[in-house]
């Protein structure tokens, strides 16, 4: 009987051991082909762990259009919801009282610049009036020098008395003295001449300055959007005057972007203001940063805003709502390899590296396992090519043969 069952054990051992050999030969694959696998190379970047929010864009900034001059309203030309562009016009103020200012200063400048010309002229006058009296006092001048020069040879013969020389030494003193002084009188008076000219200049510019402002008043009570945007709400009715620096347009500006989030309240701890967010906005990821947090809960969800880096990303669009990754911890350069279902959730992990058409089964230490990376503290080096996708078929095998595709 006991040798019954001591063959009875051999067969069944024997069946055990065969059909092990059996799922190892044929159920565990040898080989990997193409398309059963996905692969990525170790590298150094960032690796970080997060949690999940969601989120909806919305314009980053409201921009308040003013009323530049007081004015009526004249027409209202984009109504309140209504979407546009920059440059679009939004409401038209009546130009009227800017029209007669200005016709009241180009009045003014007209006469300055006749008064201008009339000051030219009156001083060229007074130049030439000047420069012949002055002319004259030299011809005075040089007749007295050539007459004192003929008496002193006369004075030498005794043609002429000692006294009479004396007197005509003393007429040129006295010409040279007023010479002097007409060429100071007239020095001062070309200053004046010019000080008066400059003063109707800078009148005149002054109003050419006033003119080309209410040329720029008289643009700006059209009143346009400065960017793309929607406009929000317009103060004001047609036919109603308004003030100087009444608020007349509410709108938004849709040139840059933020993003309105929600998260639920268990991940409380991990919102903190300057805190680091990634939004995935088709296929792309946006980084930013957390703004104001709301201290109130609302359906389990704490709201907080979110300042992207990019905030004028072309994709970006109203409503839209995003996925948003709040980062808890990151690591900015970590040697990592794309997270794939080759990792579970521990530290210690067995995957395959390719080298040279075989897939060879590495142990690995690895740190954080973050969102999309995980980071390799030993086992690996940069450039080692891992499988990523699911080895739980083979995972019993140190060498599997790799088919490249």
């Amino acid at each position: 009987m006991s040798k019954k069952r001591i063959g009875l054990s051999i067969l069944l051992l024997g069946i055990v051991i065969s059909a092990f050999y059996l799922l190892y030969r044929f159920l565990i694959p040898a080989t990997l082909k193409p398309g059963e696998y996905k692969t990525a190379l170790v590298d150094y970047g960032p690796v970080a762990t997060s949690v999940p929010a969601s989120g909806i864009i919305n314009p980053e900034h409201e921009v308040l259009l003013l009323s530049p001059y007081p004015a009526v309203v004249s027409k209202i030309c984009k109504a309140p919801g209504s979407q546009v562009s920059k440059g679009d016009i939004i409401v038209k103020l009546d130009p009227r009282a800017i029209n007669e200012e200005i016709e009241k200063l180009k009045d003014q400048l007209g006469i300055m610049e006749n008064e201008l010309q009339k000051n030219r002229l009156n001083a060229r006058s007074i130049r030439v009036d000047l420069d012949y009296n002055a002319e004259v006092k030299n011809l005075r001048i040089a007749s007295l020098k050539a007459e004192i020069a003929d008496q002193e040879q006369l004075l030498k013969v005794g043609g002429i008395s000692p006294a009479l020389f004396d007197q005509t030494k003393q007429e040129l003193v006295l010409a040279e003295k007023d010479l002097k002084t007409t060429q100071e009188k007239n020095s001062i008076r070309l200053k004046q001449l010019d000080t008066d000219e400059q003063g109707l200049l800078l009148q005149i510019d002054m109003r050419q300055k006033e003119l080309e402002s209410k040329y720029r008043l008289l643009d700006q009570l059209n009143i346009k959007a400065p960017s793309n945007g929607i406009v929000l709400n317009v103060n004001g009715n047609e036919g109603e005057k308004v003030e100087k620096d009444k608020l007349l347009v509410r709108m938004s500006d849709l040139s840059t972007y933020k993003i309105k989030c929600a998260v639920d309240n268990k991940f409380e701890h991990h919102l903190k203001t300057g805190g680091l967010v990634y939004a995935v906005v088709d296929h792309a990821r946006l980084r930013g940063r957390i703004g104001s947090v709301s201290p109130v809960i609302n359906n389990k969800k704490i709201n907080f805003d979110v300042f992207l880096e990019y905030s004028h990303f072309n994709k970006l669009n109203p409503n839209l709502e995003v996925d948003v990754m709040v980062v808890t911890t990151q690591k900015d350069s970590a040697l990592r390899i794309e997270r794939g279902e080759a990792f579970g959730k521990g530290n210690q992990q067995d995957i395959y590296v390719v080298k040279e058409g075989k897939a060879l089964r590495v142990h690995v230490t690895t740190g954080i396992i973050g969102t999309d990376y995980v980071e390799i503290l030993s086992g690996l080096n940069p450039g080692d090519r891992v499988i990523t996708s699911d080895v739980s078929a083979f995972h019993r095998r140190k060498e599997v043969t790799f088919e490249e595709l």
